[in-house]
């Protein structure tokens, strides 16, 4: 099969690579249908990750080709949305709806990699999820977003407790910040407050249900905020970068009391302590457990209830991801989707 390999920080390859087959008795092998570049992706294409010959791509649609002794949750023939961490939704810490921090938790894109013709997907009753029937060719894209970004971006708001009655600030305007804009309109945040510099970000933020555009950033940002909510700051702060700006921005942003969720793969924040210990705010995030939410949206997506497809603004073939790779990192794409 075909599949994206980066040799080393931006030297993106399409290469021939051995087809997946079942290993364990719970494995799936899924023939993809299409998958896309994240912006986490980004971090080893700039150097600041390490990269090695590694197999890319953690998000993933497609239909089940053959499944272990063991599964029991899909058959071959299902068309599947997969969370971008494996899980066995079945221990203490998936119960409790943290699947990206279970026991047996494994990162797709560590030795799996997405961005290829098949994959093969461990602890697949934990990981997959069928869909209603085979979608139409239309709803593709949305439910690829539901792998990542708009799981990821539905945790940060729901961490954040986006609700009604309440403002929302969204910190980040790609993907993720776009689709954390879309869950908490959602989940009925009556002022949503995106922050973006970006006139092409800044449409589909609202297209998603932003309120009000702040283009100023740091100590500026944070000012307009309190500004714009009498002195007190927003209660619900979404961040979804992970530069040390970002963060600050967001723990300034958030009013006393209120909720900051973070899902920014963060490199090298620093949070002074001190300013955390009086900021008097909850905080809540890291990797986001997407399967948590998957049945939930996909069934919004299925019954057309939300389009987060539209945030993929860019379609390339495979064989072009270095082409996608290039785009995302200029900023000439928000997230690029590659078909198969």
């Amino acid at each position: 099969m075909r599949g994206v390999i980066m040799h080393t920080a931006g030297d993106v390859r399409v290469e021939d690579r051995d087809d997946p087959k079942i290993i364990e008795p719970t494995d799936a092998v899924v023939r993809l249908t299409a998958t896309c570049i994240c912006g986490s992706d980004l971090w080893p294409y700039r150097g600041i990750e390490p990269a090695d010959h590694t197999l890319m791509g953690h998000e993933y649609v497609g239909v089940v080709e053959e499944v272990g002794s063991a599964v029991e949750t899909v058959e071959p023939g299902d068309f599947v949305v997969g969370s971008f961490v494996i899980s066995d939704n079945t221990c203490e810490i998936c119960r409790a709806g943290f699947q990206s921090k279970c026991v047996h938790a494994e990162f797709v894109h560590a030795g799996i990699g997405t961005q290829a013709e098949k994959a093969r997907i461990p602890l697949a009753d934990g990981t997959l999820v069928a869909t209603p029937g085979r979608p139409e060719p239309e709803l593709v894209p949305a439910l690829l977003a539901a792998s990542d970004v708009l799981g990821t971006g539905w945790f940060a708001a729901v961490a954040a407790e986006a609700g009604p009655g309440k403002t929302a600030a969204v910190v980040g305007d790609g993907a993720v910040g776009l689709m954390a804009i879309l869950a908490a309109k959602q989940l009925g945040a009556e002022r949503i407050i995106a922050m973006s510099r970006h006139p092409e970000r800044q449409k589909l933020a609202r297209y998603y249900g932003a309120t009000d555009i702040v283009e100023e950033r740091g100590d500026a940002g944070v000012a307009k905020i309190k500004e714009m909510t009498g002195g007190h700051g927003a209660h619900a702060v979404v961040e979804a970068v992970g530069t040390q700006e970002a963060f600050m921005q967001a723990v300034g942003a958030t009013r006393g009391g209120g909720h900051m969720g973070y899902v920014g793969v963060n490199h090298e924040v620093q949070i002074p302590g001190i300013e955390l210990f009086f900021a008097g705010i909850h905080t809540l995030g890291g990797p986001a457990p997407v399967r948590r939410f998957l049945p939930e949206l996909i069934q919004l997506i299925w019954d057309r209830k939300i389009d987060p497809g539209r945030v993929f603004d860019l379609t390339l073939p495979l064989e072009q991801a270095p082409e996608g790779y290039k785009a995302m990192d200029e900023r000439r794409a928000t997230k690029v989707l590659l078909t198969l």
